[in-house]
């Protein structure tokens, strides 16, 4: 795929995979993109994108309305880069959620960014901070505090953030709660690149280890995960569903 110069983020080229605007940028471009963004102190919702969200989405109208109103959805899961290229519509790769977020961070101390770190424990939010202080000493981490806090909080949690008045919010909360809650909020909260990272910070704080690089070449982080976490079976479950969806109803995948 040849470079994309996009001015403004509204005009990234996507892929509707049932319904869902998939990014169909690389990674570099994805990262211009967002550079701009940043510059442009207008608050934008970045979703990673895997095929259990697909499948949410599918299944929660509120869900797909929160997917369909991101400012950028980038193809994060296998299974979405997968499915465009099933259906004709490929994407040049994957741009994943973890993969991202350093890139951020690493463009970031090149102006001297701020980020406001947002869920998991007090134990590895702390730890996650020291960590991306270690590995990106121009970045300077405004906030952060847990993820342990409900609607009754929400106010002071987003003035809190306004306050600190981070370049980016990173949350991670669980795909089914931070997307939702960026979505709800992010007029509010005002911070020009906001994304979800699910288990990033536990990967960053070192509780966890990503999955090795073989099964990041075998596109099988989602095995890893598996074999790691039996009790996800469930939740895994959607991908093989998202598969044959896929197979089955190829005509209509890229019908909005």
């Amino acid at each position: 795929m040849d470079t994309v110069t996009v001015d403004k983020i509204t005009n990234v080229p996507t892929v509707p995979i049932f319904g869902v605007p998939v990014s169909r940028l690389n990674m570099k471009d994805t990262l211009n993109v967002l550079v701009q963004a940043v510059e442009s102190r207008q608050p934008h919702q970045v979703i990673t994108a895997n095929p259990i969200m697909v499948m949410a989405a599918l299944e929660d109208p509120v869900y797909m309305n929160v997917m369909k109103q991101a400012e950028l959805i980038v193809p994060d899961g296998t299974g979405v880069v997968w499915a465009a290229n099933y259906v004709g519509h490929p994407v040049p790769e994957r741009v994943a959620g973890f993969d991202l977020l350093h890139e951020l961070l690493a463009a970031g101390e090149n102006y001297h960014w701020k980020v406001y770190l947002l869920g998991s424990t007090s134990e590895v939010i702390q730890a996650t901070a020291k960590r991306v202080h270690e590995l990106y000493p121009a970045i300077t981490v405004c906030g952060k505090r847990d993820g342990f806090f409900g609607p009754k909080e929400d106010e002071a949690v987003i003035a809190a953030i306004r306050e600190a008045n981070p370049d980016l919010l990173f949350v991670a909360r669980g795909a089914d709660t931070q997307e939702p809650w960026i979505g709800k909020y992010k007029e509010q909260l005002g911070v020009p690149v906001m994304m979800g990272v699910g288990g990033s910070f536990d990967v960053i704080s070192g509780r966890t280890k990503r999955a090795p690089k073989l099964f990041q070449k075998l596109r099988a982080e989602w095995l890893y995960r598996l074999l790691k976490e039996p009790s996800r079976y469930k939740r895994m479950l959607a991908l093989p569903k998202f598969a044959a969806k896929v197979m089955r109803e190829k005509e209509n995948v890229t019908k909005v």
